[in-house]
């Protein structure tokens, strides 16, 4: 079947949208690379599930394909502005993976500028069922994906401290006081009306 790629570009967010993609099981995926099964399946940086059919990471590589096959992914958020790698690009046209792009800059403190209407936007992505299973990631799958799922995670009436503990594990020594602040300012009232399919855990 002939894959074919619709760019839709504005302001926010650039989507690579395939097209009669069709999603092979995590078993047809692996056979389909022709690899045995004594190979190692190997995660991007830092990744983690958040929820039923929501995941996290830093930026994957080729070395990461195999692995995120198996999860049977259909969309994939990038929060990075440069252009999304063409070997990347590959993967999700032979996967039916469709990509949104939010390119948030990876700012270092004290110049950090969090874009709120983008990563509200990013949550709308995120909050649709219809794009699970999703991947959201930056480069490190810290800073700007940690901001993205700590939103999330007041929307799911996390209490604070567990949000920033969540937040510290994956940011680590590089835990950011801007990161924080802004998570706590985020207001998540203009999102509550949407459906929430995944868990809604108080922590």
């Amino acid at each position: 079947m002939k894959l074919e790629l619709d760019h839709v570009t504005d302001e926010m967010c650039r989507t690579i949208e395939v097209d009669g993609g069709v999603h092979p099981s995590p078993a047809a995926a692996a056979a389909s690379d022709g690899e045995c099964a004594d190979d190692l399946f190997i995660p991007p940086l830092n990744f983690a599930m958040v929820d039923n059919g929501i995941f996290r990471s830093g930026f994957p590589d080729s070395n990461n394909f195999s692995f995120l096959q198996t999860l049977g992914l259909r969309s994939i958020i990038c929060l990075c502005p440069e252009p999304y790698p063409e070997t990347n690009v590959e993967f999700l046209k032979s996967n039916g993976i469709k990509l949104f792009q939010f390119g948030i800059e990876g700012y270092k403190e004290p110049f950090i500028n969090i874009p709120e209407d983008t990563i509200r936007e990013a949550l709308k992505v995120v909050l649709d069922v219809r794009n699970h299973p999703i991947l959201i990631h930056c480069k490190r799958g810290k800073h700007r994906t940690g901001c993205v799922v700590g939103c999330l995670r007041k929307l799911q009436r996390w209490c604070l401290s567990s949000v920033f503990d969540e937040y510290q594990r994956f940011a680590a020594a590089k835990a950011r006081v801007a990161d924080q602040r802004f998570m706590e300012m985020f207001d998540v009232s203009s999102l509550k009306h949407l459906q929430m399919p995944f868990s809604c855990s108080k922590r």
